[in-house]
């Protein structure tokens, strides 16, 4: 299931970068220093572990719960192996990366937090995306045309979503402060994929960001 939610994000025209790269993978590169030891959950693909050893020359793993997506990543020459976010990060001891990350993923676990904290257990960092539930656009769907709403970045009917845990930017915030994380860095993308101001309030962010990238790490 996760897999085809990356599949089809990528599908649903997500804004890409002249290069080819989806704009929010390189904002999640741009985070991760040069040369760290990585772990992506629920890589898909491997899209994102690809552009991290290209640009942030990174030591990267991945797990993924499709056997397709393994495959996949694999026949790349990536490190990807099959394992479940919401059962298997468990596995892993503390400490045992740089930098865990999420990416458009965090909307399809059936324990949001439980993932997070083990995230944050298991790297020094954590950097998670996800799609905004709520964008003024989502908002007016459920609003004024009374449904469960489709973009771009969530483009299924409700009754064949993957997406199980809807977020906004300002949801997401109390996450991280009940789950003890500190937000080292955080951008919010409109739908062109370009990073809205970062002097803007968060009430601007979590109305106008279609996407968010947050940078985390353990709290005091």
């Amino acid at each position: 299931m996760l897999s085809r939610l990356k599949r089809d994000l990528t599908m649903a025209e997500a804004a890409r970068a002249p290069g080819g790269a989806r704009l929010d993978l390189l904002m999640i590169a741009d985070m991760v220093e040069r040369g760290a030891k990585v772990l992506d959950v629920g890589c898909g693909d491997g899209e994102l572990l690809r552009l991290l050893a290209e640009r942030r020359d990174v030591d990267g793993r991945g797990i993924e719960l499709s056997r397709e997506g393994v495959n996949e990543g694999v026949a790349k020459g990536l490190a990807v192996i099959q394992g479940d976010a919401d059962t298997d990060l468990a596995d892993y001891p503390d400490d045992a990366f740089d930098y865990v990350i999420l990416s458009q993923t965090l909307q399809a676990t059936r324990q949001p937090r439980v993932v997070l904290e083990h995230m944050l257990r298991i790297g020094r960092h954590a950097v998670v995306s996800f799609p905004n539930f709520g964008h003024w656009k989502i908002r007016l769907q459920v609003g004024l045309g009374g449904h469960m709403p489709r973009t771009d970045n969530l483009p299924y009917d409700w009754w064949d979503s993957p997406n199980i845990h809807f977020c906004t930017i300002k949801d997401f915030r109390q996450l991280c402060m009940v789950s003890g994380a500190k937000m080292e860095r955080a951008v919010a993308l409109n739908a062109w994929g370009t990073p809205l101001r970062l002097n803007a309030p968060w009430w601007f962010w979590n109305l106008f960001g279609e996407q968010a990238v947050f940078l985390l790490s353990r709290g005091r």
